[in-house]
């Protein structure tokens, strides 16, 4: 397996994509399997019933998943698929997505990923899961 890299240098690839950089996403925590990326709720990022919009939700659980992945087995990845189960409307002020690595393998690595919404007042609430399998690019 390839390299893994830091907190820094996961900040950095996470900076070097424009459509997060677009979205204001933040990574929070990274390492030992685990990846925790955060963003503000806006307006922008709504659907027409005035909750974040599952497309938003899915960005954020494919990102985690592979910055959880990258913990474990380098930067050389790509996300193979994902499933995601939306359970209840996102409202809230942050979206939080934080995933973990279930197995890693030589080729690929399996994650989930817990999707919350948290307010200004701390309160948290689960609003998707994600599952994914992550592809180790091998070096040629």
């Amino acid at each position: 397996m390839n390299k893994t890299p830091d907190l820094d240098q996961a900040r950095q690839v996470l900076a070097a994509q424009p459509f997060s950089a677009l979205l204001g996403t933040r990574l929070t925590a990274f390492g030992d399997g685990e990846a925790v990326l955060e963003l503000d709720i806006r307006e922008e990022l709504l659907q027409q019933h005035g909750t974040v919009h599952g497309g938003v939700l899915g960005y954020a659980a494919d990102n985690a998943l592979t910055f959880a992945a990258g913990t474990v087995a380098g930067a050389q990845l790509i996300t193979a698929g994902f499933t995601i189960d939306y359970l209840r409307p996102a409202k809230g002020d942050v979206l939080r997505a934080h995933a973990q690595v279930v197995r890693a393998g030589r080729t690929r690595v399996v994650v989930r990923c817990d999707l919350t919404t948290v307010t200004g007042d701390g309160d948290a609430t689960l609003c998707a899961v994600a599952q994914g399998s992550i592809a180790v690019q091998q070096a040629a």
